[in-house]
């Protein structure tokens, strides 16, 4: 039981150090930029390892998302659950996350669903979908918390869901446009643009 329980250690930390491995890679450069190889490389991995937990590349690109979108959703889950605050409170330190992270240094502090979005989802159809079922679970949460600001009157009324769509593709939109002009200031405005909306 205690040899079986070594191998499936081993096995998880391999296969979240190649995960690891290639979303820092990957948020800097792509997901076609990055090759296998060069992934390999950095990871000290052998190939037939690579292959021993996923089958291809594409498999590996949907599994770093999958696994990308499960810490970020239990961060989200962490934040939103926080005592002591109101729903405004708790969705406003949301984005003001997102704006500190994102202007940050450094390209391992972007998000990957930024860099990865326009890029595969024509290039495939099972990271297109993992990314689609990714966001709407975000925004999902986000109406969540909406809805329990206008119960607990720290936010306006309204359609949650709508507003929480709405948001999330204003700052989705100016995170790339920072990327762009190389600047913050799409991401200042974005939260100007959210305060307003929520009244905050």
């Amino acid at each position: 039981m205690a040899i079986l329980h070594a191998m499936k250690a081993t096995y998880d930390d391999t296969r979240q150090h190649l995960l690891d491995t290639g979303h820092r890679m990957m948020v800097g450069k792509g997901f076609t930029c990055v090759g296998l190889n060069e992934i390999l490389q950095t990871a000290g991995v052998p190939k037939g390892s690579f292959y021993h937990y996923f089958k291809s590349k594409e498999q590996y690109g949907q599994s770093l998302l999958e696994d990308y979108f499960r810490g970020y959703l239990a961060e989200m889950d962490e934040r939103f659950a926080a005592p002591g605050q109101s729903a405004r409170e708790r969705l406003m330190g949301y984005w003001q996350k997102w704006l500190d992270v994102y202007c940050e240094p450094g390209d391992e502090q972007k998000c990957l669903v930024v860099k990865l979005s326009a890029e595969v989802a024509d290039l495939s159809e099972a990271m297109r979908i993992t990314l689609r079922d990714g966001t709407e679970r975000i925004i999902e949460r986000i109406a969540a918390c909406i809805e329990q600001g206008q119960l607990d009157g720290s936010l306006p009324q309204g359609d949650a869901r709508q507003m929480a769509s709405a948001l999330y593709q204003l700052w989705l939109g100016a995170s790339l446009l920072s990327k762009l002009h190389r600047n913050g200031r799409p991401m200042e405005e974005a939260m100007a643009t959210t305060r307003t909306m929520l009244g905050a």
